[in-house]
């Protein structure tokens, strides 16, 4: 079963779940008179939402390209898990309302054998089903999903509050109704806020994880021909879907035709092992005894006596054109950039005194 189908079937698992639970409390509802625990029975409904609005997510983010979203509709699995954040976040403030309202008027709890059965089913429903969706919801890498079983593990914590406060008051007489919901509704806030993050996030362009990206550059470190990697870049687009760049450093002595092959192959593993679609862009490094491998080995040496540069690639030098470039990569101790090349210059333009100089600042997208 793919990824898409697991998630749908997991949330049929959770609407299911909240009708049987709705059907349950209406059909207790109605034989014990009660309608509180009717109303109860509707809220179960609504909860049934956040797996509907996953459901729709899916199926509407494995949509094929188009000509106008030529990289898939992916991302659409984020907007759901804003949406179901969104209503985390909006329940977490209703709840705080709500209890702060009891801390000045409290009320007197009553609660019948029957309510107190309807309680305690609807705890470990929802306990089970929220450690459930929200388990799977991990495995599958699926922010909507992982929502949704927070949302329902929230709906538990909040009656199980509930209860503890009645039993409380019921025994000894003393109203903390309203100061642990609050207490519970700041930390459902909390959680909605960080429910949040991931999706806008990856929406925004996060970074990408240092095991990935360690991963990635060990791969393409691995073929024949490379003897180097740099600049790796990638662009999320869906759980499923990611495009970017990387470049490479191979010997001036190799030819077109072997570059092209051996990025094809670098290509053409990406896509295979991670889903990925990779541009690779090389870099030459220079060989033999002549003049640009002479400059080359130079201006090395003035960037390794630099503490502060992490990483230094695509050095190219053209008497041609009078020019000579490197990429530099530097450490967060270097704030100010201009002053940081200006150096760079002044200490590299003295081995090529009748060349332009450019320095090309460059930056980690990772971890």
């Amino acid at each position: 079963m793919d990824r898409n189908s697991q998630i749908i079937r997991t949330s049929w698992v959770g609407i299911i779940a909240n009708v049987l639970l709705a059907g349950f409390k209406a059909a207790v509802g109605m034989l014990a008179g009660s309608v509180a625990i009717v109303m109860d029975a509707v809220n179960n409904l609504s909860d049934a939402l956040s797996s509907v609005i996953t459901i729709v997510g899916t199926k509407l983010s494995a949509k094929p390209a188009d000509r106008e979203h030529p990289f898939g509709h992916g991302r659409i699995e984020y907007f759901s898990a804003i949406i179901i954040a969104v209503i985390v976040l909006s329940a977490g403030i209703t709840s705080l309302i709500e209890s702060a309202k009891k801390i000045f008027s409290p009320t007197e709890p009553s609660y019948t054998a029957t309510t107190l059965v309807v309680i305690v089913v609807a705890i470990g429903v929802k306990l089970a089903l929220g450690q459930y969706v929200k388990r799977k919801g991990e495995q599958l890498n699926s922010d909507a999903l992982t929502a949704s079983g927070a949302d329902a593990l929230f709906d538990a914590i909040i009656t199980l509050a509930t209860l503890i406060s009645a039993g409380i008051m019921l025994l000894w007489g003393v109203s903390i109704d309203g100061i642990l919901g609050v207490l519970i509704s700041l930390v459902i806030m909390k959680a909605g806020v960080e429910m949040l993050v991931s999706p806008v996030n990856e929406l925004l362009g996060t970074s990408i994880s240092a095991e990935l990206a360690g991963e990635i550059m060990r791969e393409v470190a691995s073929f024949e021909g490379v003897h180097g990697v740099y600049d790796l870049i990638l662009h999320n687009y869906g759980p499923d879907m990611k495009i970017g760049s990387i470049h490479i450093n191979v010997l001036d002595t190799m030819t077109a035709h072997e570059i092209h092959g051996l990025t094809r192959r670098i290509t053409m593993h990406m896509i295979e092992h991670h889903n990925i679609v990779l541009t690779v862009g090389v870099y030459a490094i220079a060989t033999g005894d002549n003049r640009r491998t002479e400059i080359q080995t130079a201006v090395s040496k003035v960037i390794a006596s630099h503490r502060e540069i992490v990483q230094a690639h695509g050095f190219y030098y053209d008497e041609g054109e009078n020019y000579v470039s490197v990429d530099v990569v530097p450490d967060l101790s270097v704030h100010d950039e201009p002053a940081f090349v200006a150096k760079l210059k002044d200490e590299i333009q003295p081995l090529v005194p009748n060349m332009r100089v450019e320095i090309v600042v460059d930056h980690n997208y990772s971890e």
